[in-house]
This record gives structure tokens, sequence and C-alpha cells, in this order.
């Protein structure tokens, strides 16, 4: 009895908790009109939100609220036996296993609550802002500017916090200074030193045991790691198994080395992680000293600490799934523990992620839930996709009429701006539609595959058609749930870019705010994209920064223009005559092009490359280009220029080609990695596999001079099916193409005399040439163009599997239905649909390139094409 009453206790905080969780938000964005107490002569307006509001509210509302709750404790909302259920079917069930389930669902949406109203309180009360802006926080304790620790006196004036530790090593954007347990919170110098000290240590053991995970795949030591045990390098293992073969002898080294290090080498300096060595702490051979500039000091520290965070995840990620696959590169296929392979070949696992749940969600192998999440995704993506045409429909067409009683369609602005446009009956209306939507019309049905609803045909129209049973309906499915993911990341995008910028179609030019204006005229900042920064890199507007990572992006590329034909030279050239390595007997044409040249080379060979790279930096000045001048400039005028206008001009085309470089020798890693050779079969694939990409090199569409195409490798599960579906597909957007490149040339030269629509009074001189037509076509003009395009696809040019793609029963040339007989000559037809399919790639090309060029200079007439 006791645990039910606290059950149901729960259960009403967590119901109150999720009203009052929409309660802090719904304010934000809609309030209701007219009085909240017009005897007081408040309105809705005058309440703020948030706690703020308590001291707002008049007494006879608290009495109404107290009222109200008890009337509904007391009468309403009488105890039954379970908790939580009071009778209300329609949130509930009468079911027992159903009702369970809503419950459970509910109970656990309502601690969700009560931790998020909680922190809303909190950052309220904090801030005095009811979305918790930070900055009114004046008393952080990470800001304190009171008294610090007796240390805090001794230290350097310029290294002195000066509002408490912000700005100190570690404190970067965009986190700032973060610490959510508080530990620095009692404002004590010595105690924050000593931790930051302890974390770049940390990251320092863990950038280390990150590469150690890596380097022994591609290389290890020759000879013995302990010659008493008989044990060589190459007998230990990569990763964890590692730790059960290294003798106690090994251990103890490690341990003594370490130790060594920690008490004797490295003797703090009062700057965490300063210990007077210098880079790589080459200081401790004699090769180097402290750097001696604060500043420059700072940034490496700095640098070293993002990059020892990142590692520390790294190694952990890497320890987890070496633990899970017990291989160090986590070869998931062999955790046959994984809960995900329950469901390897449900609906919406599909190349090339297959089934994806880095959350873990699935891990309790409950077919029920996970079916029922897969509906909420289909739904997800259904709502997405529509609302993904919603924002692009009224660019080009708006119902005429009213919306409601004096507010016009017209009227309503695209975007985010139409939710404050549509009166609260519409949004009631919106809401009982999708109730009745999902509660009667597509009820779920256990025994149906998730999204398939008994009464929903085609495109989801209620008992308009019906879909097909079998594996083309899963296909169909399949179809529609790829489709729906990539909606809800397009809407998401669509609202961010619309809620930056406040125009649906996201004008950047609005975004006054942007960051990304400070670097709009360096270098490296080319046509088309201009300045494209899509993660925020520059968002603090630090030049220097910019500038340094210029410099680095300069560098990288060089390197990768270099690896492109280090990679192509051996293959057309040859490789130079002699020994690589006298001692070791190693010739130029023993070492393989490609990755198999990485297990070649001898470790000296590896120094000689790393002490090169680190000789060319130092000689650079270890940064002078981007520090003193230009990024990239080293002064080697041969390759930049004295002219500053033609030294802009040459790195621009430099760092053009940089990126380009770097996008393909990633390419030949992957293709090399994948193939394992860098002969021809690289470039051209290997021999024939049955069932592979393969079996399709005699299909139609496959031509000189690039044979058979598929980069993304969509058909290497071999299946001919959708091979010739994906080809119809092409042919029938080629046709669209060729037609549309048509329609955009012809209408410069002649039109169709007379109405387009005699009741709109639209002539067809009239409508523009265009995208700018769009907007002119009548709503009855797009239907009769849909119906038409369905009576095409559906009925006149059906698909007949044993045809070839694009070849259609009752077609004659040119597609002129039954004028002229089916071509008898096969090779004939097969030339004239590999010249069609031919002309129709070009002609997506085409009509692709012509609204782009359309929509960037806004006219059809000559000055699109340059003039």
């Amino acid at each position: 009895q006791i645990f039910k009453r606290r059950r149901e206790t729960e259960i009403k905080h967590g119901r109150v908790a999720m009203y009052a969780a929409i309660g802090y938000i719904v304010p934000e964005y809609f309030k209701w009109p007219g009085y909240l107490s017009p005897s007081l002569g408040l309105s809705f307006e005058d309440v703020p939100n948030g706690l703020a509001a308590i001291s707002k509210v008049p007494g006879q509302g608290w009495s109404q609220i107290v009222a109200f709750a008890g009337y509904y404790e007391l009468f309403v909302y009488k105890y039954n036996g379970t908790p939580g259920d009071y009778g209300w079917k329609a949130i509930t069930s009468s079911d027992p296993d159903t009702l369970n389930k809503k419950l459970s669902a509910e109970i656990a949406n309502g601690r969700l609550a009560m931790m998020a109203i909680i922190g809303m309180f909190f950052q309220d009360g904090l801030t005095g802002s009811a979305w918790g802006d930070w900055a009114l926080y004046t008393d952080s304790p990470l800001r304190s500017t009171g008294k610090f620790s007796p240390g805090y006196n001794t230290l350097p004036e310029w290294e002195k916090p000066k509002n408490g530790f912000e700005g100190l090593v570690g404190d970067q954007p965009p986190l700032g200074f973060w610490d959510p347990a508080g530990y620095a919170r009692d404002g004590n110098v010595e105690n924050f030193k000593r931790r930051r000290e302890v974390e770049l240590k940390h990251g320092r053991v863990a950038m280390f045991a990150t590469i150690g995970y890596i380097v022994p795949e591609y290389f290890k030591f020759d000879g013995d790691l302990s010659p008493s045990s008989g044990l060589k390098f190459a007998d230990v293992p990569n990763g964890l198994k590692a730790l059960g073969v290294v003798p106690a002898a090994g251990w103890a080294q490690i341990l003594a080395f370490a130790g060594f290090i920690e008490t004797v080498v490295n003797k703090p300096t009062g700057e965490p992680g300063n210990y007077g060595k210098g880079f790589l702490s080459l200081g401790t051979l004699g090769l180097g000293s402290s750097i001696q500039d604060p500043e420059i000091r700072v940034k490496k520290l700095a640098s070293e600490i993002s990059n020892g965070r990142l590692a520390m995840f790294a190694i952990i990620g890497m320890f987890f799934q070496d633990g899970l696959t017990g291989s160090a590169w986590g070869d998931w296929a062999l955790y046959t523990g994984s809960p995900l392979r329950a469901f390897e070949n449900e609906l919406g696992v599909q190349a090339p992620v297959g089934f994806f749940d880095p959350f873990g969600m699935t891990k309790d192998g409950d077919v029920e839930t996970f079916k029922r999440r897969r509906a909420t995704e289909l739904k997800n993506g259904r709502v997405a996709m529509l609302a993904t045409m919603g924002y692009i429909t009224p660019e080009y067409f708006r119902f005429p009429g009213n919306c409601a009683t004096g507010v016009k369609f017209a009227e309503i602005p695209n975007g985010l701006a139409a939710l404050e446009k549509v009166p609260g009956a519409g949004w009631l209306q919106i809401f009982l539609f999708l109730g009745m939507v999902e509660k009667s019309l597509y009820a779920s049905d256990p025994t149906r595959a998730p999204g398939d609803f008994k009464n929903g045909g085609v495109l989801g129209v209620p008992n308009g058609s019906t879909m097909m049973d079998g594996e083309a309906k899963t296909k169909k499915l399949n179809s529609e749930l790829a489709n729906a993911r990539l909606a809800m990341m397009a809407i998401t995008g669509m609202w961010f870019q619309d809620g930056l910028t406040g125009s649906a179609w996201g004008d950047w030019a609005l975004y006054t705010d942007s960051p990304l204006r400070a670097f709009e005229n360096e270098l490296g900042v080319q046509a088309p994209v201009g300045f494209w920064d899509p993660i925020g890199f520059t968002a603090d507007g630090d030049v220097e920064a910019f500038k340094r990572r210029r410099a680095t992006e300069l560098k990288h590329g060089r390197i990768s223009m270099l690896a492109c034909m280090g990679y192509m030279t051996p293959e057309i050239i040859g490789k130079f005559p002699g020994y690589l390595s006298p001692s070791a007997g190693l010739k130029y044409a023993d070492i393989p092009n490609g990755l198999g040249a990485i297990s070649k080379v001898p470790w000296e060979g590896w120094f000689q490359m790393v002490f090169y790279c680190l000789f060319v930096e130092y000689k650079s000045g270890f940064g002078k280009d981007w520090k003193e001048g230009t990024p990239g400039d080293l002064g080697w005028k041969m390759l930049t220029a004295s002219n500053p206008e033609k030294k802009q001009r040459k790195l621009q085309a430099e760092i053009a080609n940089s990126r380009l470089a770097m996008t393909a020798i990633m390419a030949m890693f992957f293709q090399n990695g994948t193939v394992g050779t860098t002969g021809p079969e690289m470039w051209i694939g290997k021999a024939p596999v049955p069932g592979s990409a393969w079996a399709f090199e005699n299909e139609l569409g496959v031509q000189a001079p690039v044979g058979y195409f598929d980069p993304l490798g969509m058909s290497s599960d071999g299946c001919v099916e959708t091979f010739k579906r994906r080809r119809e597909s092409e042919l029938k957007n080629g046709r669209v193409a060729m037609f549309a490149a048509m329609g955009y040339i012809t209408p410069e030269y002649f039109r169709w005399p007379g109405f387009l629509s005699t009741s709109a009074n639209l002539k067809f001189a009239d409508v523009p040439n265009g995208l700018a037509a769009l907007s002119k076509v009548p709503f009855l003009g797009w239907a009769q163009i849909l119906v038409f395009c369905g009576g095409v696809d559906f009925g006149l040019y059906r698909a007949d599997p044993s045809r070839d793609p694009g070849d259609y029963e009752n077609a004659g040339i040119l597609g002129v239905p039954n004028a002229s007989g089916p071509m008898s000559d096969a090779e004939g037809r097969k030339k004239k649909l590999n010249s069609e399919l031919a002309n129709g790639r070009l002609a997506m090309v085409a009509i692709l390139g012509m609204m782009f060029q359309n929509g960037t200079v806004g006219t059809t007439g000559p000055a699109m094409w340059g003039f």
C-alpha cells in the first residue's frame, strides 16, 4: 500500500512537472490575448515567464489554482487500486498490458520532466531569466574576484587570474571555463593548478596511449622485448591483450621510468604543464629550452590540453571497443553478445550504416519496443517530409482566400514567423486533426510492420490504393524511412538557418552577428563557397588563430599534393635505382607503392622523415609566416611573388589545389586500402566477381570513357532488380531534364499564342521563362501536371521486368505512344537507349546549371549566359 501511494504521488508530481516544463517554454512563443485579471487590469502579456511570475499572480489567482487542484484531488481523480489510472482510457487503456506500458512511459517522461523543471528553476533563480542567461549570473564562483588562497599573492602579476579562473590555461571556446561539479568554487589557486597539471599529465599519457594503439598495427620493433623470457616484440599483441603478456620485470621498468620522470626530471615551475624542457621536452637532451614568450607558451599549452582531452576520450573509446570485441581495432563481427544482432534484418537497417544504435536503446532486445520506436521514427519522418515541403511550397504558391476570418493565406509568412500568425483555433484544428489520424485512421497493428497501416496505401492516401505485400512493400517502407531521415535533418537545418537569419530561406546577409564576417576577405575565401566554417572554429573572431589555422591548412595541402604525386609517379615513371637502405639490403624497387610501403620503410627512415619535417619547420621559424606576414608565404618567391596581388593570387590557387589534393589523397588511401593495390585495379576495380557490381558492366548505360561508374557502391549488393529500377529512374529523370532544358531555351524564341488559363485571364505570353514561372502557374495547372505525370508513370509507360529499363511496350521512337512500332533491332534499340541515357545525363547537369545560373542572375535572358 505504501509503495502504491508513493508511486501514485510520483506520477502526479511527474504530470505536474510535465505541465510546468511546457509552461516554461510556451510563453516564450505565445501568450493568451486579453486579461488574466480584469479587476486588477492585469493582462496575460504583463505576466513574466518563469519564477518572476509568482509575484505577479494575484491572491485570488492562487486561491483558484489551489481550489482547482484540490477539487481534482478529492473528487475527480479517485484512487482505484492502480497508481495513476483514473479511468480516462484515451490516455490509459482497458487492456492491462497496454495500460502498464503507457503508465511506464508516462512515469519515465515524468521523471525526466521533474529533472528538467528543477534545472529550469535552478538556472532561472541564479540568472533571473526564465531561459537562463548566464551572463546575468554575476555571483558565479567561476568569476569570483573575492579572496583567494594565500598562494595567490605570491604569483607574478601577469599570472594572477583577474576574474577567478577565467582565461587560464584550459579555459577555451566554445565551453569557456567549464566546472559543472564546482571543483573550483572555493577559489583556491593551488588546488586549481594541481588539478590542471594532473589533467595535462593524463592527456599526455592518453596521447601516447592512442598512438600506441595505432602504431603496432603497422610497425613493431625487431628482436626481443625480453631475451631472458624469449619474448619478441612481434609476440606482444596490440591493445588490452598486451597487458597479460608483458612480464613483471617490464611493468617494474615502466613504473620506475614513470616515477623517475615524475620525481626527478619534471619539477613543477608554478605553471601547470611547463617543466622548462621546451618543445617535445627536447631540452632534456640539451636540444632546446623553455619557450620564454608567455603568450606563445600559453598558446602551446592550450593546444596541448585540447589534444589531451580529445585523446582521453579516444583511448577510453578504444579500450571500450577492444574489451567488447577482443580486437584492438574493434572488429564488431567478433562481438557475438551484441544485442544489436536481434534487429539486424529489421525495417530501416540499410547500407552503408547497417543497424545503427550508438546509444544502445535496443540493448534489452525488446522487439515490441524496437517496433514502437521504428513506427515513431517513420511518423516523425513523414511529418518532417511534409514540413520540408511546407517550407518550400509557399515560396512559389499560396492558396487564395482566407485562412481564418480577416487572415489571408497570403499574409502568413513562410517559416518560423508563421507560428505567431496562426490563430488559436487553427492550432486547435491541427491538434485535433493529428489526434484523429493517430487514434483512428492510422491505428497501430502489432501484426504488421512498423509504419504499415491497414487502410494506408501508397503515399499514405487512406483506402486510395493498396500497397503490394512482401518484399516490394518492405522496399518502399525502407525507401520512405531513408527519405524521412534525410527530411528530419533537412527541416532541422531549415529551422536553424531560419532562426539565425530571420528568413525562411536563410538569407545569411541578414545574419549581422555572424562571426564569419571578420574573415570574409581573408586568404582562402573563394567562390563558390565563400567563407565556409560550418563548425564555427572562427566564432571567437580571433585573427591570429584564423591565420595559424590557414597556415596549417596550406602545409597539409602541400604535403597532400606531394603525396598524390607520390602515388602516381612510381606507377608511371618508375622507381629510383639502387638501395634505399644498403645496411638492410633494401632496394627502392622492393618498396611497394601506396599503403604497402608503410611496413617496409625501416625505423631509421621514419626517423629521418620526422627529423627532416622538424628541420623544415625550424627553418621556417615555427610559424613566422602567419605571425609576421601572410600564412603560407615562406619567402621562396618562385612559388609566391614580391607583388602583393600576384602573391595573393598564387596562394589562393595553391590553397584551392591543396584542398583538392587533401580530398584526393584520402580517397586514394581509401581505395588502396579497399582494393589492396595501387596498380590499374585501384583505378578500375578488381576482376569481375559473381554477384558484385561487376555483374552490371555490360548493362545499359555502361559507356566509354568512364565505363561502369559507381563510386558510392550503390550496386555492391549485386541486386539486378534494384539496379534496373535505378537505371529506369535515371532514364526518366534524364527525359524530364531534356524537356526542361529545351523548356528553358524555346520560350526565348517562341511562345504559344492565346491563354494558359482563361478563368485566371493568364496568357502564355505573361508567364516568364525559368524559375520565375513557378509562381505564375495557377494551382489547377500544378494539379494537371501532377495528374499527367501520374498517368504516364502508372498507366501509359509501365515497367516491364522482361524488357530493358526505359524500354516500354507501347512506346515508339522519341517515346511517342503507339506512333511507331517497337524497335525490332535489339542492337539498334540498345544503341538508341544508350544515346538517350548519355544525353539525359548531360541534360541533368545542364538543367541544374541553368537553374543555378538563373537563380543567381535572376533572369533567363542574355545576362544568364554571361553576355
